[in-house]
């Protein structure tokens, strides 16, 4: 896999110059997404996934790998260029899947880069203005995060808020699921997440955890105020502690021949809901 020269640097783009495709050197506090989950740097794959990242002046890349198709494509797209101080090394395809995980559809683009910046709740809470929150239970597929961080980007969810222990780290498998949305929601690591919640009802969120086994159906559960959405892992549902702390529990209407939903397609559908409930009201 050929490196880069500076000659290469200025042919790359077709001399075409536009604004930079890059993150920030340096990391502001407080950026929008969370990387206490994890450690050292993080792997990218996947057309969305890098191009996110490269676009968040949150976010600092340390190295592109990528096929020249691929990357002139990303370019093109964009009307820019790359940074002069980003690290690229072109390569083929068959190279770029030694570099990620077996069969993952990297797309012709790997980016490696630093974890995003801690967010704080009581940051999340100040600038939410009402928006909806979502909180998961010890759900750890990251295929399943990925995918609801892509919903609550869908649906202009001020955070997604996680226990710290009981969720997955950052990482390639799980931006490619959120096709670029871990670059956009603010995800919140806690510590407890009762206790979050206790500061959730505090800044005037009605909670409603949704199970198959709640006393209300949704969407009638919704109330006219702000929400947040608590979901649990599937099988083993919420955790007690946390169940107490919702104000309501309800179930989504499916029919009796199946007995649930994948939790990302159930947040999903109380997202579109609540965003619905919205709309009506207004």
């Amino acid at each position: 896999m050929p490196r880069h020269d500076d000659d290469q640097d200025n042919r790359r783009d077709g001399g075409k110059k536009g604004r930079a495709l890059r993150g920030r050197a340096g990391r502001n506090q407080g950026g929008r997404g969370s990387g206490r989950g994890s450690t050292g740097t993080v792997r990218l794959w996947g057309r969305h996934a890098v191009e996110a990242a490269l676009t968040n002046p949150n976010r600092t890349a340390k190295k592109l790998w990528g096929t020249r198709e691929a990357i002139q494509e990303m370019l093109d797209d964009h009307d820019a260029e790359l940074p002069r101080d980003l690290p690229v090394e072109y390569a083929q395809a068959v190279d770029l899947a030694r570099l990620v995980a077996r069969d993952a559809p990297h797309q012709g683009l790997v980016l490696e880069c630093l974890p995003l910046d801690d967010v704080a709740l009581d940051d999340v809470l100040d600038e939410a203005e009402g928006r909806t929150l979502v909180l998961l239970d010890q759900v750890t597929d990251p295929h399943n995060v990925g995918a609801i961080l892509r919903s609550c980007a869908a649906f202009d969810v001020a955070a997604l808020i996680t226990q710290d222990r009981h969720a997955p780290p950052e990482s390639g498998t799980l931006a490619k699921s959120a096709s670029g949305a871990l670059e956009v929601v603010p995800w919140v690591r806690v510590v407890n997440l009762a206790r979050a919640l206790e500061s959730i009802s505090e800044a005037g969120y009605w909670r409603i955890g949704l199970d198959g086994e709640g006393t209300s159906e949704f969407p009638h559960a919704l109330p006219a105020g702000p929400v947040a959405l608590v979901l649990g892992a599937e099988g083993e549902g919420m955790r007690h502690n946390v169940m107490q702390h919702c104000d309501s529990i309800a179930r989504l209407p499916i029919s009796g021949a199946i007995e649930s939903l994948n939790v990302s397609n159930a947040a999903a559908i109380a997202l579109y809901a609540a965003a619905t409930r919205a709309t009506e009201e207004d």
